[in-house]
């Protein structure tokens, strides 16, 4: 268990921007920051950092929280690994007290599997450097492929030993669980329940995730047989989903963004090769179809992708197939391809960095045009082939989202395929007219069965039930907002003074109980903080371990648009603002969840009267209503008073 002192030093090391920017693309907008979601797919940003606060707030998703909740969000980290990754960064000592046996045996499963991947790569790391045969065989051969040792060490590059369980006797010998050895893929169980190394006798490629952890490996044989796959890769697993995965990412995540570009090449050797070279920002598919979640993983940090292909025409056609999808994401692509026999990796090899860079620069060529000459060479003179290509280059630009950049491509397209533009035009509507019934009808078909109401009862029956739980759940929030907000600013009233404002609050709650499990249990860690002499603000909430407590206060904290700072000079009209007259709005929101809840009460007394047979118990009933009516009249007419003061 970390320390509370440990936890006080990363909290104020934090710099909520600086944190999340290493996910998203962040952009500055009045007070706080805004950018695409990462936990959703989406054109308009609708995600919103507050620096003020310290809080994002994900208005596509409904999440929201600290820095700690957005790793635990997005990278699934407990909370203590979300801590550590935030401790590393900021170059903070962790200081942990010894947990209890029941604790260690309920380890995350997750974390599990990571700290046998971890202690993997430093195995096969070891078994190049330090051993005879990793050095003769490993290491000799990444320097034969031109591999600097900066490079090597960089990437955590390594081999693992030709013998069959050289490995998995060692991490088993070390107190790793066979369990996690097979489940990670590093080891293979045989019929007898033994372990033998997946790997052996192969150069290692560590796959590293978003945070820069090692999740996966890719294996590469040495030997010449025919028969033994030229590549291994680590199977699925609870920490590792390939088509989510882009290899070199965590290394090229800073570039991609200062550069506003990524390269996207297809094998590992090409990463290391063009990295080596000074171009940092170059992720590989690590050999699978591109997906649209490594699509969108690009998309966090640049709207600028260029593929760099090998001379390979057959493989050119196959992947052009698949890049639709890169358009149809709103992302600009841009195509370089190299001499045939050559793929990135061996042609900077050839030729250097300066002239690999220069290459890039002078060859690179949009997409759709990339992708017209292509296949109009294929077809040569047959006129159904130049029909079908036609076709084919009209459905990719009927997947760019921007109209405007779609109308530029069919001009630039009709002069390449030499025809009238007229006729593209035409084709293009007729496809997008067809998509949109396609996307109308599913949409018509969802909301039907999202309608569809209940066969016992109908909404009439529900509605003012629903209508006096949802006002009675908005009046609780809202006392929650103030308490968050204002909780720890000082009454300067008439007949009130020196006195904060979250005491006076719950004070005057002390006779209502709070419905919403969320609110009412928000409502007593205020009390217990205020009796151990404590008055919690926004970040005690923000920072709480219980995540429904966190995304509670973010949700009430965050605001989807703020005022503009030239609203006033440029409309000359005054935004009233609740700060400047606190009693009605303290009051006014104290009042008018007591109103609710008598409500509610009368509610219950007019249906008990209903139901009452005696009639003695009638005139306790009417006893009690005509003494909640009473009381509440008595809140109507203050909260007038108050409104009007």
């Amino acid at each position: 268990m970390i320390t509370k002192g440990t936890i006080d030093r990363i909290m104020e090391a934090i710099d909520i921007v600086e944190v999340i920017g290493e996910f998203v693309q962040l952009k500055k907008r009045g007070a706080n920051f805004v950018g695409l979601s990462p936990f959703a797919n989406e054109k308009t940003p609708s995600f919103t950092v507050s620096p003020a606060k310290g809080i994002f707030k994900d208005f596509s998703t409904g999440k929201g929280g600290s820095a700690v909740t957005f790793l635990m969000e997005l990278e699934k980290f407990t909370y203590p690994e979300a801590l550590k990754w935030l401790a590393k960064k900021y170059n903070i000592e962790v200081e942990e007290l010894l947990d209890k046996p029941e604790n260690a045996e309920a380890n995350n499963y997750r974390e599990n599997l990571m700290v046998v991947t971890s202690y993997a790569a430093r195995f096969f790391q070891e078994a190049m450097w330090d051993t005879t045969e990793g050095k003769s065989i490993g290491l000799s051969y990444f320097k034969e492929r031109g591999f600097t040792p900066e490079v090597i060490k960089k990437f955590e590059l390594g081999y693992s030993p030709d013998h069959w369980e050289a490995f998995s006797a060692e991490a088993i010998k070390k107190g790793y669980q066979p369990q996690f050895l097979e489940e990670s893929g590093l080891s293979v169980k045989r019929d007898n329940g033994t372990l033998y190394d997946r790997y052996r006798g192969r150069v290692m490629f560590p796959i590293h995730g978003f945070t820069g952890r090692v999740i996966a490996f890719g294996g590469r044989t040495l030997k010449t047989d025919k028969n033994v796959p030229k590549y291994v890769n680590s199977p699925e697993s609870e920490i590792y989903h390939k088509s989510n995965v882009l290899y070199g990412l965590f290394f090229a995540k800073k570039a991609i963004r200062d550069e506003d570009n990524c390269y996207l090449v297809e094998g590992y050797a090409d990463v290391l090769s063009v990295h080596q070279a000074g171009i940092e920002n170059v992720v590989a598919s690590s050999g699978t179809s591109l997906t649209v979640e490594q699509i969108r993983l690009i998309g966090r940090f640049t709207k600028n992708i260029t593929i760099l292909y090998d001379g390979d025409a057959a493989g050119i056609k196959a992947s052009l197939r698949g890049l639709d999808l890169i358009l149809e994401e709103g992302l600009n692509v841009k195509v370089v391809s190299f001499p045939d026999g050559d793929d990135p990796d061996s042609y900077v090899r050839k030729v250097g960095s300066s002239a690999f860079k220069a290459h890039i620069d002078q060859n690179k060529k949009d997409f759709i045009l990339y992708k017209t000459s292509i296949l109009l060479k294929e077809a040569g003179t047959d006129p159904i082939q130049r029909a079908n290509v036609i076709r084919e280059i009209v459905e990719s630009i009927a997947k760019i989202p921007d109209s405007i950049k779609a109308s530029v491509f069919i001009r630039e397209c009709s002069h390449q395929l030499q025809i009238d533009e007229r006729v593209l035009l035409t084709e293009l509507n007729k496809m997008k007219l067809a998509k949109s019934k396609k996307d109308s009808q599913q949409r018509a078909n969802y909301q039907q069965l999202e309608e569809m109401p209940d066969e016992q009862q109908s909404f009439a029956e529900l509605e003012p039930e629903n209508k006096r739980a949802d006002a009675s759940l908005t009046q609780e929030r809202e006392i929650i907002r103030l308490l968050l907000v204002y909780g720890n600013q000082i009454i300067n009233w008439d007949n009130i003074a020196n006195t904060y404002i979250g005491p006076f609050i719950v004070a005057e709650l002390s006779d209502v109980e709070f419905e919403q499990p969320d609110c009412k249990e928000f409502v007593e860690i205020y009390k217990n903080q205020l009796e151990n002499g404590v008055l919690p603000d926004e970040k005690f909430f923000i920072h709480y371990p219980a995540k429904h407590i966190v995304d509670l206060a973010v949700d009430l904290l965050a605001t989807k648009y703020t005022l503009s700072e030239n609203w006033y000079n440029m409309h000359r009209i005054f935004i009233h603002e609740e700060q400047m007259n606190m009693k009605p709005t303290i009051l006014g929101a104290i009042f008018h969840l007591k109103k609710q809840k008598v409500g509610k009460i009368l509610d219950q007394l007019r249906l008990d009267l209903q139901s009452a047979q005696e009639p003695t118990d009638q005139d306790i009933i009417m006893s009690q209503y005509l003494q909640m009516k009473k009381i509440e009249k008595h809140i109507v007419d203050y909260l007038g008073s108050v409104i009007i003061k």
